[in-house]
C-alpha cells in the first residue's frame, strides 16, 4: 500500500455468536495492508498486528481486547473471538469474595472502552448473548439479532445483578420500565422479541452457515464506510454527549461538534466531489 493511502477498513470483534463489527476509515502507512477478508484473519492471543486485535483467550471473552490506541492512523479494526454466553460461571465459583469485585471491574472497563471506541460499532448476535455477552452488545452503536438468537440481563437469577453497565445502558435504550421487568425478571428474548421492544435494530432470519446477523452487520458497516471519518467520529461524539443532557446543552454539544468539521480538508474535499460528480476521497484530515 502507498503511504497515507485513504482506506476504508471492516473488522469483527466476534464473541460466539455475537460479533462486533467496527467500521472506519484509517490511513495506513508504509508497511500496512488490507484485508483480503472482511472479517480479517484471526491472529493469536499475544499478536497485535497494527489494529487487529487478539483473539481472547480464557473464560472471559474481553480480557484480550484494548484500546490502546495512539493515533487515529492506527485504529483501523479490532477483533477477538471467543465464547460469550456470559461470565464462566464454573470460573467464577472458584473465586473467593475479594476476587470478584476486581475481576467485574475489568469486565466493565474493557466494555467502557468498546462504548467509547470513536469509530461505529455494531453487535451481531447470531446465538447466545447472556449476562456480560448483552452488556457488552449493548455497549456498541447498533445491534442486530438473528431471529433465533437468545439474549438477556440473567444475573438476578444468581442473586446478583447486572455489572459490565446494563442496569444503566438497558434503560437508555428500552426504556427503565420494561428494562426493570427484564432485569427482575431475568428474561431471556430471542430476536423477534428483542425487536420488538428496542433492544436491536434489525431482525434476520438464520442462514444454514449461521452467520445471519454478522452479514447484515457487515452491509451496514459498508455503508458507513464511504462517509468522512471526522464527521463519523464528532456524529457519535454529538450523539451520545446530547443523550445524557437536556436539549439546550445538547445543541450547544451539536454546535461545537460541527465546528471541528469545518476547518477539514475532507469537508473541502466533499464539496469539490459533490461539485465534480463523483465519490469523495477521504483522508481523516
Amino acid at each position: 500500500m502507498a503511504a497515507a493511502a485513504a482506506l476504508g477498513a471492516l473488522g469483527a470483534l466476534q464473541a460466539g455468536r455475537a460479533r462486533l463489527v467496527a467500521a472506519c476509515c484509517a490511513r495506513l502507512g508504509p508497511g500496512s495492508r488490507r484485508p483480503d477478508s472482511l472479517t480479517g484473519p484471526r491472529v493469536s492471543p499475544a499478536t497485535w498486528a497494527r489494529g487487529w486485535a487478539p483473539a481472547a483467550g480464557g473464560a472471559a471473552p474481553w480480557r484480550g481486547y484494548s484500546s490502546e490506541v495512539k493515533t487515529e492512523d492506527e485504529l483501523r479494526v479490532r477483533y477477538l473471538e471467543e465464547e460469550n454466553r456470559g461470565a464462566d460461571l464454573k470460573e467464577r465459583v472458584k473465586m473467593n469474595s475479594s476476587e470478584v469485585g476486581p475481576f467485574v471491574s475489568k469486565i466493565r472497563a474493557v466494555i467502557n472502552e468498546i462504548a467509547n471506541l470513536p469509530v461505529p460499532t455494531i453487535a451481531a448476535i447470531d446465538g447466545l448473548a447472556l449476562g456480560g455477552g448483552l452488556e457488552l452488545a449493548l455497549a456498541c452503536d447498533i445491534r442486530v439479532a438473528a431471529s433465533s438468537a437468545k439474549m438477556g440481563l440473567v444475573e438476578t437469577k444468581l442473586a446478583i445483578i447486572p455489572g459490565g453497565g446494563g442496569t444503566q445502558r438497558l434503560p437508555r435504550t428500552i426504556g427503565m420500565s420494561l428494562a426493570k421487568e427484564l432485569i427482575f425478571s431475568a428474561r431471556v428474548l430471542d430476536g423477534q422479541e428483542a425487536k420488538a421492544v428496542g433492544l436491536i435494530s434489525h431482525v434476520l432470519e438464520q442462514n444454514q452457515e449461521g452467520d445471519a446477523a454478522y452479514r447484515k452487520a457487515l452491509d451496514l458497516a459498508r455503508e458507513f464506510l464511504p462517509q468522512g471519518p471526522v464527521a463519523m467520529r464528532v456524529a457519535k461524539l454529538a450523539i451520545n454527549q446530547g443523550m445524557e443532557v437536556d436539549l439546550v446543552t445538547g445543541l450547544a454539544i451539536e454546535e461545537a461538534c460541527y465546528a471541528q468539521t469545518i476547518p477539514t480538508k475532507d469537508r473541502l474535499e466533499g464539496l469539490l466531489a459533490f461539485k465534480e460528480k463523483r465519490s469523495p476521497r477521504y483522508k481523516g484530515e
